[in-house]
């Protein structure tokens, strides 16, 4: 035991200073090269070679279970084409929830001094209302002519009282239109005002539908005309809602789509959606989705996040991430979080408002898909319904923050790269600052992905061994006093053991086990 003792402390005398600079050298090399592969393979897949290694081939042999949930491949493919199409990054949507600002966003103001609607949203608006509600041929009526200068005043008042003008001429629809939207102060006033709207839009409807093909005049003025009788009926829907008469307003969208199915830019069956979610008729949000859920259509956050809800329902009563990590997941349970993986992808900021990590402010006028203004609107009048259903927000946040059915983690990365949709647009941030009031709401970001513990871990052996190799190559005596005293005190432990051992066992016997 001795003779082993010297011998190993002679060793240790006879090492040189550089040894250790090549030692550390070496070594600083090493992860450094580790550390450049572990970037590139993140930057690449967006996870790490070595926690994938880990998890996929070591932790089966330790008996762990392996969760991760493969993609359908039917899906992924599906939805893979929809990347090959030619999209607008950054268009900004009507929202078909919006507020009435009158009765709503104005109110809001009135109780808290702040305002919910920011310029870029509400010139917008204007710039929506002057599409809709005006054609060329307005000067010809002179109701028409003076809502159409109405429209493009900045000034509410002057707005509102240009709107008075042209009603004081004859019963004008869009003037109906304004005053509800805007002078109203309750949603039965707004409803009022929309009847009467509706009464005056149906006969101008009615005369230019006979008209519409005499010339391109009085074309635009039919194709202006259905614009305003669409916004009114569904407006009026919209009041049944707010107002309690949920099924009436069911059923006024479902008629409303039948009568202009053309008019898919309104996109009214994802206020039918709503609707039919406050009745709890999951069968017919169902086939709702079974006809908008499709990779020809854009799609939306009440589209995917709904169908993760439809999913999740099933399942979620009875999840129990303690079980399933024991178990696996069943074929729901899969489904349902192969469901919630896809919603997360096209929208990663929904989870924040329906997990409440976020406050929620008024949903802006105008939306941008994939953006934090979706997410506002989405969650602001989604949010009850996924209370509703027991356990699904359990669920959603197991699979958003759960290590093992990480949505975060099915995020594509970096931005370019999409899995499912179209590549995640850049410039989101950008627009979602022009739309949402920044002055006391903090704009949600893409989710920025932490670097994986391999990484962080490699780059700080490669630094720690780099500054051994610069210190000894500097101090070669010094380092080696330290080396040594270090080495000491590593093996101190085991020679204390041996120690013990060869005191309690025979000498001949530690001598044959010694030759051996």
């Amino acid at each position: 035991m001795f003779g082993t003792e010297s011998s190993l402390s002679m060793f240790l005398n006879t090492l040189t200073p550089k040894f250790y600079v090549a030692l550390t050298g070496t070594s600083s090399l090493i992860s450094g090269l580790i550390l450049i592969f572990e970037w590139w393979y993140f930057r690449k897949y967006g996870t790490s070679f070595i926690e994938q290694v880990s998890v996929s081939h070591l932790r089966p042999l330790l008996g762990g279970v392996d969760s991760s949930a493969p993609t359908n491949p039917t899906t992924s493919n599906g939805e893979a084409d929809s990347s090959r199409q030619s999209v607008s990054e950054c268009k900004v949507w009507r929202n078909p929830l919006n507020l009435f600002r009158g009765a709503e966003y104005n109110r809001y103001t009135w109780v808290t001094g702040r305002e919910p609607l920011t310029y870029y949203d509400m010139n917008l608006s204007a710039q929506d209302h002057q599409t809709f509600f005006t054609c060329d041929s307005d000067h010809l009526r002179p109701a028409d002519a003076i809502m159409q200068k109405a429209w493009r005043e900045r000034n509410p008042q002057a707005r509102i009282s240009a709107a008075h003008e042209a009603l004081e001429l004859e019963d004008c629809a869009t003037a109906f239109i304004l005053l509800a939207e805007e002078e109203s102060t309750t949603i039965m006033e707004a409803e009022r005002l929309f009847k009467q709207a509706l009464k005056a839009g149906e006969s101008c409807y009615r005369r230019s539908h006979q008209l519409q093909h005499h010339s391109t005049q009085y074309e635009a003025q039919h194709r202006r005309d259905t614009n305003v009788l669409v916004y009114i009926k569904r407006r009026l829907a919209m009041c049944s809602r707010k107002l309690g008469r949920t099924r009436e307003a069911a059923k006024m969208m479902r008629d409303l789509m039948k009568e202009f199915p053309l008019l898919s830019m309104f996109n009214i069956h994802e206020n039918l959606l709503e609707s039919l979610l406050e009745l709890q008729n999951y069968a017919d949000v169902q086939a709702v989705l079974a006809k908008y859920d499709d990779i020809s259509l854009p799609k939306s956050a009440t589209i995917c996040y709904t169908a993760a809800l439809l999913k999740a329902r099933a399942v979620s009563d009875k999840f129990s991430p303690e079980a399933a990590s024991r178990r696996g997941l069943s074929t729901a349970e899969m489904n349902a979080v192969e469901a919630i993986h896809r919603a997360v992808e096209f929208n990663p900021h929904v989870p924040k408002y329906l997990l409440e990590m976020k406050s929620l402010i008024l949903p802006p006028e105008h939306i941008l898909k994939r953006g934090d203004s979706e997410a506002i609107a989405y969650a602001f009048f989604h949010l009850q319904h996924w209370k509703r259903v027991e356990g699904a927000l359990n669920l959603l946040h197991c699979t958003w923050e759960g290590s093992m059915y990480s949505s975060f983690r099915m995020i594509p990365y970096p931005l370019e790269k999409g899995h499912l949709f179209y590549p995640y647009p850049i410039c989101t941030e950008t627009a979602d600052r022009e739309l949402l009031p920044t002055v006391f709401h903090e704009v949600s970001v893409y989710p920025k992905k932490e670097l994986p513990f391999f990484i962080l871990f490699t780059a700080g052996l490669c630094s720690f061994t780099a500054m051994l190799a610069l210190l000894t190559h500097q101090f070669p005596e010094l380092m080696g006093v330290f080396a040594k005293a270090f080495l000491s005190t590593l093996f101190a432990p085991l020679n204390f053991i041996m120690e013990k051992v060869e005191s309690f066992l025979p000498s001949s016997l530690w001598h044959q086990l010694t030759r051996i």
